[in-house]
């Protein structure tokens, strides 16, 4: 009952409540369509002030779209224990910026079947799996503040996936995404204009899964990510021990380890992709009526890099069921990853400046 309590304290005052606002606008014969979305809009400020290379960025307030989406949601009941079911998820742009983009990217766009005995297994584009089954928890903020691997983590278009249905509290998963190269050229030849647009790994599927136990107030997430270079990783696999406790109705901790060794892979002269880290995360959400506060707090060692110390808070007001307003503030403290630049330590002060964002939300 306090995890359910809770749960929906937070999802109303973090907006993940889209399933929970969305309208059926066709439900007949086991068949059903939801339509959801959220408008969303907010100004944000500070940040960095150069890059990793030492140029100077502009980090000056700005009306900003956070993450405005229009999407479906589509089920039909095959058998009393089994439902085909589909997902389609746009965001768009809801401020002044590039809106002749329109629906800027699909989010979302994948379909599967599941049953209450078997499972579910889908494919598409999708959320990643490690993300919704062991970095959950650390996911709690509109904008900046999860530095554990979020959605995106080798994911998205290209993946299938698997997880079983509640075994007394516990859910196995499965996934992978593939990374293909068909139909590019893999040679170059100036005379018949050949550009080489293949890659040195190839065709690659990086894998991912793990186990959740989920039961009263614990939920802890053991997982691991084959983090395959073709998809922003170093080559090497990933693990994470994630969970959280809710200690009361109104009261949430949670805990978590995410790293991966370095990779010696040579990739230039006297160069290797590096990328090792360990990240140590604490943090907690608390509620109380309409009002949703989270801090949290993480510990960053890179093995070559410098330690980052990160730190991000929140405070979120339901003014309704429907409508929400929010600010968050954020510090990466991430280090100066070029050291050849002429503004020596200069630089690792001015990149550690914070990032606010203030802004409300419609969800229907």
């Amino acid at each position: 009952m306090k995890k359910t309590l809770l749960a929906t304290a937070v999802i109303g005052a973090l907006g993940a409540s889209a399933a929970a606002q969305a309208a059926t606008v066709y439900d007949e014969d086991g068949t059903k369509v939801d339509l959801y979305g959220r408008i969303a809009l907010g100004v944000a400020g500070g940040g960095p002030e150069y890059n990793d290379a030492g140029a100077k960025i502009d980090n000056d307030v700005e009306f900003v779209d956070v993450f405005s989406r229009l999407g479906f949601r589509l089920s039909q009941e095959i058998t009393s224990d089994l439902t085909a079911f589909g997902r389609l998820e746009w965001r768009f742009r809801a401020d002044e910026r590039r809106t002749g983009e329109a629906f800027r990217e699909t989010r979302q766009s994948y379909l599967g079947i599941t049953s209450q005995q078997y499972g579910t297994f889908q494919g598409g584009n999708f959320d990643s799996f490690y993300n919704q089954f062991v970095s959950l928890p650390f996911d709690v903020y509109v904008d900046q503040g999860l530095y554990f691997a979020g959605h995106p983590k080798q994911s998205r278009g290209d993946s299938i996936g698997y997880y079983t249905p509640d075994l007394e509290g516990f859910t196995v998963f499965l996934q992978g995404k593939h990374y293909s190269e068909r139909g590019l050229v893999d040679e170059t030849n100036p005379e018949l204009g050949f550009v080489r647009e293949t890659t040195d790994q190839g065709n690659v599927t990086a894998a991912q899964g793990g186990v959740r136990y989920a039961q009263g107030p614990v939920t802890v997430g053991l997982g691991f990510v084959d983090d395959v270079v073709r998809g922003g990783g170093n080559g090497e696999m990933m693990y994470g021990l994630i969970g959280s406790y809710d200690f009361t109705d109104q009261f949430s901790a949670r805990l978590g380890y995410e790293g991966r060794e370095n990779s010696n892979d040579v990739v230039g002269v006297d160069e290797t992709r590096g990328g090792g880290y360990d990240t140590v995360g604490v943090g907690g959400t608390f509620t109380t009526g309409p009002w949703a506060f989270n801090l949290d707090y993480y510990n960053i060692e890179r093995d070559d890099a410098e330690t980052s110390r990160a730190w991000s808070t929140g405070a979120y007001y339901n003014v309704s069921s429907n409508f929400d307003v929010f600010v968050e503030v954020a510090d990466a403290d991430a280090p100066r990853i070029s050291r050849n630049d002429s503004f020596g330590d200069t630089i690792d002060s001015l990149t550690d400046d914070v990032y606010w964002l203030t802004g409300a939300r419609y969800f229907f």
